[in-house]
């Protein structure tokens, strides 16, 4: 079963699956030459990219995670700071260290290729639109090994014939096993638990050995959570403090920090003048909470897969205004903002998409939205049905959202829509924490149909940037 810390991951931006992912198969390909003791006899590596991968890997920065994942750099241990230095002296030298340890040359005008006319890998068994083949030769120009990956959203990679995403440590069985909406409810009720119960019971059970940990296995396990909170709590610091032009040649500017000036600016006059505060305020924070982590993530920094790069900020914003404008919130509410989003996120995870190059972006803020709902309603106190009802709701209004970002950047749509995504998050949590249970449309109906929506969306609409605000906007 996907954890909750397979959703919630940290990495680098600006994208889960055309950075992170490619990054981790590169690391995967070096390390595995490493480990079959094949690595001193490599001469050159050659990569090609296919489809979403080659149309908007530049943008996305595809060959910088390529070759820093081929030097030996995995996303999590990644340093932000040493990314341009790193990248200086490979291209400087036409030279990189495989694996950290093995000097090969590399030229990427012949050693990385964007196969831009070509959807899938030749010959490849599995079908989507974000693959990529990594091939070692010898100094004879004998292959020594040939694998094919896809980067398949939110970090996550799969081996060509092979159907399971990494990571693959997490395969124990858990007490609650549940593969639908609808038996996740049905658990909740046979057992008179919360989803967030449910949910840490199953991490505690495909825990990693945590032999020798002072910590119980659910005091780890919130200890993780937290960590993932602390991180997510930086990125929006870090957003908010830096001004500037974002990387990428769209002189997007940094808007996370004059926003937030001009709010505390509007709120001292206010209680200079005895004013009454607006009452839309809080929403206002939520937009430069969104911005500012997605701004982090457009400019490369470190931010938290929730559940990919390009939907980073939903999560946050909506957790950072339970945290700072509910009264009473609390630590024990957070982490049933956590526990809770993930169980909605796996839903999507192993019934859906999260990936935008597969069914748009409804696949990336719109999964956001609707696990940021439900995690909402779950911290307010909100019963299974409502949270399932608040979930439902949030992705419900993002159906048919395609991911046309213009020059292949994470910018435009991008970080505007986070904001939106997460004002959406609250108010789809308000109209379900005030309504009965019962309602017309389930959270599985409602995922089934962001998927076959996804599946007859042109492709030129999923992360290609080949139609909508990508073709029609100049990009200077």
């Amino acid at each position: 079963m996907t954890s909750l810390f397979d959703l919630y991951k940290i990495g680098v931006g600006p994208s889960s699956s055309h950075t992170m992912g490619p990054m981790t198969a590169a690391f995967d390909f070096a390390s595995d030459l490493a480990d079959q003791n094949e690595l001193a006899g490599v001469h050159r590596v050659q990569v090609d990219l296919y489809g979403s991968l080659a149309l908007t890997g530049l943008g996305h920065a595809t060959d910088r995670a390529i070759l820093l994942g081929l030097s030996g750099d995995f996303p999590a241990r990644l340093d932000p700071e040493q990314i341009e230095p790193t990248l200086q002296r490979i291209r400087a030298a036409n030279e990189l260290f495989l694996h950290k340890t093995h000097a090969i040359s590399f030229t990427e005008s012949t050693d990385l290729l964007f196969h831009r006319d070509q959807m899938y890998p030749p010959g490849a068994v599995t079908q989507h639109p974000n693959g990529m083949r990594f091939t070692a030769f010898d100094s004879l120009g004998t292959v020594i090994q040939c694998r094919t990956w896809f980067s398949v959203g939110g970090g996550f990679i799969v081996e060509d014939g092979d159907g399971t995403p990494t990571p693959k440590k997490y395969r124990s069985p858990v007490p609650y096993p549940f593969h639908s909406a609808a038996e996740l409810l049905a658990l909740a009720h046979q057992h008179q638990l919360t989803i967030a119960e449910i949910m840490l019971a199953n991490e505690t059970a495909i825990l990693p050995e945590h032999t020798g940990q002072q910590l119980s296995a659910e005091e780890l396990v919130h200890a993780r959570i937290f960590f993932i909170w602390q991180t997510m709590q930086g990125c929006i610091q870090r957003g908010i403090a830096t001004e500037g032009i974002l990387p990428g040649g769209l002189n997007v500017r940094r808007r996370a920090h004059r926003l937030a000036d001009r709010l505390r600016e509007k709120q001292q006059q206010q209680a200079a003048e005895n004013l009454m505060g607006d009452p839309l305020a809080p929403l206002d924070w939520v937009t430069v909470y969104a911005m500012a982590v997605n701004e982090e993530n457009a400019a490369g920094g470190r931010v938290v897969t929730a559940p990919t790069n390009g939907a980073a900020g939903v999560i946050p914003a909506v957790a950072s205004y339970y945290q700072n404008f509910i009264p009473g919130a609390s630590e024990e509410g957070i982490l049933r903002f956590f526990l809770t989003s993930a169980a909605i996120g796996i839903l999507y995870k192993e019934n859906a998409s999260i990936s935008g190059a597969e069914v748009g972006c409804q696949g990336e803020v719109g999964v956001a939205c609707s696990m940021a709902a439900g995690g909402l309603a779950a911290a307010l106190g909100g019963t299974p049905g409502q949270i399932e009802h608040a979930a439902e709701i949030g992705m419900e209004h993002n159906l048919g959202m395609t991911c046309d970002p213009i020059g292949g950047l994470v910018q435009i749509p991008c970080i505007e829509r986070n904001a939106m995504g997460a004002v959406k998050a609250v108010h789809a949590t308000r109209i379900a924490m005030q309504e009965p249970e019962e309602h017309k449309v389930s959270l599985d109906q409602v995922i089934r149909t962001m998927y076959l929506t996804g599946l007859d969306m042109q492709s030129r609409y999923k992360e290609t940037s080949l139609a909508g605000l990508a073709l029609n906007i100049i990009e200077c």
